[in-house]
């Protein structure tokens, strides 16, 4: 019932605009997209023979979602979110939920531990190419449900800063909390 990183990469986007919203979306897609075809390719064994790559997986993706949530924290009031001094835009939101869908490891698990069930020598790449476009189907639904609540809620808000200044700092500490859980979690 608690939003993920990537929910909450997008609602932060959301809450810029509806374009900034769609832009992340797009990019927690391409990100399931690359995991779900590392699965298929054979990377969850690979992973399950060498834990130390999992680990390492874990480990960095612990780090960046601590760095999204200070980076959000020490956002002044009406400031928008700064990368490395690029002001944000579509892609900057884009590029933001691509790298938080990589480096979140409950994608790589539910990637990793639902596909191969249906990896049988004998399935038709029909099939899986089927299973992939309802996974992405079921998740745009969801998420563009995301962006259009999250665009609705800020517009009702009138874009009031010091509510906005403290919906980024909640999703601050959602970050950091779910980059230490990660952090401190033995698969």
């Amino acid at each position: 019932m608690i939003p993920g990183p990537g929910t909450i990469a997008i609602l932060n986007a959301a809450s810029r605009s509806y374009v900034a919203g769609m832009a992340a979306v797009a990019g927690t897609l391409l990100g399931d997209m690359v995991w779900m075809i590392a699965a298929l390719a054979g990377l969850a064994a690979l992973m399950q023979a060498h834990p130390l790559l999992f680990s390492s997986l874990q480990w960095l993706g612990a780090g960046y979602l601590c760095w999204i949530g200070i980076q959000l924290w020490r956002t002044r009031s009406g400031a928008a979110v700064e990368l490395k001094g690029v002001m944000p835009s579509g892609g900057a939101y884009f590029r933001l939920a691509f790298a938080v869908c990589m480096t979140n490891p409950k994608a790589v698990l539910f990637f990793f531990s639902f596909f191969p069930l249906f990896l049988k020598p004998d399935v038709a790449v029909g099939t899986l190419l089927i299973m992939m476009l309802h996974v992405t189907l079921v998740c745009l639904f969801y998420q563009v449900l995301l962006v259009w609540l999250g665009s609705k809620v800020t517009q009702r808000l009138g874009r009031r800063s010091d509510l906005s200044l403290w919906g980024r700092r909640v999703a601050g500490v959602a970050l950091i909390a779910f980059g230490i859980k990660l952090a401190l979690h033995n698969p």
